[in-house]
């Protein structure tokens, strides 16, 4: 028999349990098995291992629920992924491992409303990108003392590239086998514990269920559908058949595991009757990037209708759900951005091509398919950008008179970028160049969202460094939409356009945009 995992403990970083974006009367439990993450299969012995679980009422374990045991297997890289049912909606449970004679920490989820439920409030947060490379998991800490039903993270968990500290974490040395890419199923799984090493990282997930998608760089940077340039096709799927493996590994999902190079990921969750998320996935289905990436205007790929962003099943899946929906508020929980992001103060236009702006087609038939479908209160969250912005949703971004839609809530990075700045070059650009885009801060941090019944409540919470520890966070801007009214409401003066919290010159200048990539 393989030797346990050993409980995390303050002088000892852990992987420690996670729960899954939960159901009604449910919620899937996760951990891995790691005495020495770094090690080949984590220092664990090639053997399955029975691994108890409990799910209590109580902090201490005194009203168990439910409990059980499930077994860690090698080929799984001994991750434990626990669907736990028959529980009570809309109520908070703490949940526990056992493997030999250790215990892992506590977690802290909770269940979903009922159906048809009326739900007084929902709290979330949202979180993407998170390059270990670039700097400390200060916004994760902070994150962990938020009061939250639920955390949604967009994307980018790992980022596949070689990477030294970039000068984001100069305490800690970079262990050699990470100096390059991530290519086989070995090192992918390296990755993810490294990352999940962080005890701030830990600290978030053991705070709430998590609702998650990937991007990009869980396999490699600007990667679509079956096809990268780093690679010849038949190699190419090969890597992401292992990438598409250690995410499935790694992450509290349910039923999901990958057949090969595929692997479901968009899928629906409801809280009642007051918002709905649909998950999406905008890399494993999408065309090529349009006139080989970058910044372009109106080639003849970008208006292609035939090219997609989501493929045709996930695009009719997405519509279809939305036209049913019967929630308050119906939540696109992906990846980009998808209000038009004209990069050009000049005239003329200016887009990115790996952006839904190169897509616009597609988008067109989501924005339209909103409207014709009369979908409730439709709220965009997207990342990716490694900056913070607010927009209002058009049904026409060329057609100034063209009605607003929805609303887009664009969350910055956790680490990604390095410290970034309150406002920078791209920041002006992107104020003067697009009206619908009321708010831009380039600094690291997260969102949260307050939702009721009449109004949805928005906060932009930043950590002004995360090349150093400790850094504090505060709100940055907070905005509101209303119940039927769609568009944001400034609900904080810090949100005004082009208000500045740091002069430019007075840090770093801004990392390159994705669209600005040739």
């Amino acid at each position: 028999m393989g030797r346990p995992a050993r409980a995390a403990s303050p002088d000892r970083s852990r992987p420690v349990p996670v729960p899954r974006p939960p159901l009604p009367d449910s919620v899937v439990l996760w951990t891995r098995l790691a005495p020495e993450p770094l090690a080949s299969l984590g220092g664990m012995e090639p053997h399955r291992v029975p691994v108890r679980w409990q799910v209590a009422e109580d902090t201490r374990f005194r009203r168990i629920v439910r409990e059980g045991t499930a077994t860690a297997r090698p080929e799984y890289a001994h991750s434990v992924h626990v669907d736990v049912r028959g529980l009570q909606p809309g109520r908070e449970y703490f949940y526990r491992f056992q493997a030999g004679n250790e215990i892992s920490p506590a977690g802290r989820t909770k269940t979903a409303p009922a159906p048809g439920a009326t739900a007084n409030a929902f709290t979330f947060g949202m979180v993407s990108c998170q390059a270990w490379f670039d700097g400390y998991y200060t916004a994760y800490g902070h994150l962990a003392e938020e009061d939250l039903d639920l955390v949604v993270h967009l994307g980018d968990y790992l980022y596949e590239y070689g990477g030294q500290t970039n000068g984001g974490r100069p305490d800690t040395p970079v262990p050699d086998k990470f100096h390059t890419p991530t290519v086989h199923l070995s090192e992918y799984r390296d990755r993810y514990a490294l990352y999940k090493l962080d005890p701030e990282l830990q600290a978030a997930h053991a705070m709430a269920p998590w609702l998650v998608t990937w991007d990009d760089h869980e396999v490699v940077g600007n990667y679509a559908d079956l096809a990268h340039p780093s690679a010849p096709p038949e190699d190419f799927l090969v890597r992401r058949a292992n990438a598409y493996r250690a995410y499935w590994e790694h992450m509290p999902l349910r039923a999901l595991e990958p057949a090969g190079q595929n692997m479901s990921l968009y899928r629906r969750f409801t809280f009642g009757r007051l918002l709905e998320f649909s998950v999406l996935d905008t890399r494993q289905y999408r065309s090529g990037q349009a006139c080989g990436d970058g910044l372009e205007t109106d080639c003849a790929q970008r208006l292609d209708p035939s090219r997609t962003m989501l493929g045709d099943a996930q695009e009719a899946w997405l519509l279809d759900g939305l036209g049913r929906s019967q929630a308050t508020w119906n939540v696109l929980a992906q990846q980009i951005m998808v209000s038009q992001v004209d990069f050009n103060t000049d005239p003329g236009q200016a887009f990115g091509m790996d952006l839904w702006d190169g897509y616009k087609p597609s988008r067109d038939r989501l924005l339209n398919g909103i409207v014709e479908r009369n979908v409730s209160n439709p709220i965009v969250l997207s990342g990716d950008f490694h900056r913070s912005m607010a927009a209002n949703v058009k049904q026409d971004f060329d057609d100034p008179a063209s009605p607003t839609i929805a609303t887009e809530f664009l969350g910055s990075s956790i680490s990604s970028g390095m410290d970034g700045a309150d406002m920078d070059e791209y920041g002006s650009q992107f104020l003067a160049a697009n009206d619908h885009i009321r708010f831009y801060n380039g600094q690291r941090g997260y969102m949260t969202f307050n939702v009721t019944p009449g109004t949805w409540n928005a906060s932009y919470r930043v950590v002004p460094y995360v090349r150093e520890r400790g850094a504090p966070v505060f709100t940055r801007a907070s905005f509101s939409v209303e119940d039927g009214r769609p568009g944001l409401q400034a609900d904080s003066q810090s949100a005004a356009r082009g208000t500045s919290y740091l002069p430019a010159s007075e840090v770093d200048p801004p990392e390159p945009l994705k669209g600005n990539r040739k």
